[in-house]
């Protein structure tokens, strides 16, 4: 996660609306999961956010649209954070 505090907070603030709204449906079903192996409310967000700021990060790199199909490959990854491999 960054370390700027504003950007933790504006990260930390889509993950909550994108749980609150169910949108899009694949970070629920990873939220859930992570909690079902374990992971705290707090970490499974800070992981959550790890891959919204990823996704940030490539759409605004690479000048693109939002990516759902890579955006949900990362959050089925979890806890794997994305970028951490030698392939991104």
């Amino acid at each position: 996660m960054p370390s700027n505090p504003r950007l933790k907070n504006a990260i930390f603030e889509v993950v909550d609306n994108q749980l609150r709204e169910n949108n899009p449906p694949e970070t629920t079903l990873a939220y859930e999961r992570l909690l079902n192996e374990g992971h705290s409310k707090s970490e499974a967000k800070r992981l959550i956010g790890c891959v919204v700021a990823a996704e940030m990060y490539y759409v605004m790199k690479n000048k693109e649209a939002f990516n759902i199909k890579r955006f949900a490959a990362a959050l089925d990854r979890l806890p794997e954070i994305p970028g951490n491999d030698a392939g991104e």
